[in-house]
């Protein structure tokens, strides 16, 4: 076994080897893990049944000195054992009644996806003066961290999460800028931002509020087949069919071969002809006893 702390206190057995860097000390981490006590035959915790594990904080969530240890040297996609003595883990009182005193204590462990957070976190303890003084560098690199968080809620399906997260972003991207090309930069996030928030509340079902944040990427960019897609998803979500295959006739002129436009189309023609028969039937309905 790999020795982390050079006193056996936190042993390292790799099981599968991961890709990329290495999880940083100021990470937001996805694990899936399993505690044992005794030689791996008896389960004191795991999170091994949840579909989405929460992604969690380093030094808040993750308290476990050990563990914190563990996953600091481990890459994303990599599962590995590890072997925790008592100073690294519970410590001489332990955690009654699970774990007795002086236990030492073995973590099977998967890093699924972390998230870098230290900026953002060094951000939002500043003043909103001192926010509006640093490098719009860095500000842009706030957001794009904060986007990254509402992705991954939103790719686990937690969309009240993401659209919190992309909301979050855009409101470090509300200064006021000093040049074009700063605007320019603002701008390009704030696109993005604009889609996603579009299509995460046409998954949370509020098609008013897709088409409002797809307008608003319109105004940023007319020729985006996207922006034009999604107001085109949320009118024919609410029936608002002549709205709807205007903005997907647009985007299918910029991208006639894009899959999605056009299966967009197809679901508005089918949903028209259905549309028109019902008002066929509702008014023969209506007249019938005239005509009779």
């Amino acid at each position: 076994l790999q020795d982390l702390t050079g006193d056996g206190g936190v042993r390292k057995e790799q099981l599968r080897p991961g890709t990329g860097q290495l999880v940083p000390p100021s990470a937001s981490v996805a694990v899936k893990y399993s505690g044992y006590l005794g030689n791996w035959n008896k389960l004191f915790c795991s999170n091994g049944n949840s579909k989405y594990p929460r992604l969690m904080k380093l030094g808040k969530d993750i308290t476990l000195w050990g563990l914190e240890i563990g996953l600091l040297s481990m890459t994303k996609g990599e599962a590995a054992l590890f072997v925790l003595t008592p100073e690294y883990a519970y410590g001489q009182r332990g955690c009654p009644p699970s774990i007795p005193p002086n236990t030492t204590v073995l973590f099977k462990v998967e890093v699924l996806d972390f998230i870098d957070s230290e900026e953002c976190d060094a951000f939002f303890e500043l003043t909103y003066e001192q926010r509006d003084r640093l490098p719009l560098e860095k500000v842009l690199k706030v957001a794009a961290t904060e986007r990254e968080f509402g992705n991954y809620f939103f790719y686990k399906q937690h969309f009240k999460i993401a659209k919190d997260r992309y909301k979050r972003a855009l409101s470090i991207l509300g200064r006021s800028s000093s040049s074009k090309e700063e605007q320019s930069q603002i701008n390009a996030s704030k696109l993005l931002l604009f889609l996603n928030l579009s299509l995460t509340y046409l998954k949370l079902e509020r098609a008013d509020r897709a088409l409002k944040y797809g307008e608003l990427a319109l105004e940023m960019d007319q020729g985006s087949a996207k922006a034009l897609f999604r107001c085109g998803q949320a009118c024919l979500y609410m029936r608002e069919y002549s709205k709807s295959r205007d903005f997907l006739a647009r985007a299918q002129c910029i991208q006639p071969f894009n899959r999605d436009i056009n299966n967009e189309l197809k679901k508005l023609a089918r949903y028209y002809k259905e549309y028109m028969a019902l008002e066929k039937e509702m008014c023969c309905q209506m007249f019938h006893p005239l005509n009779s």
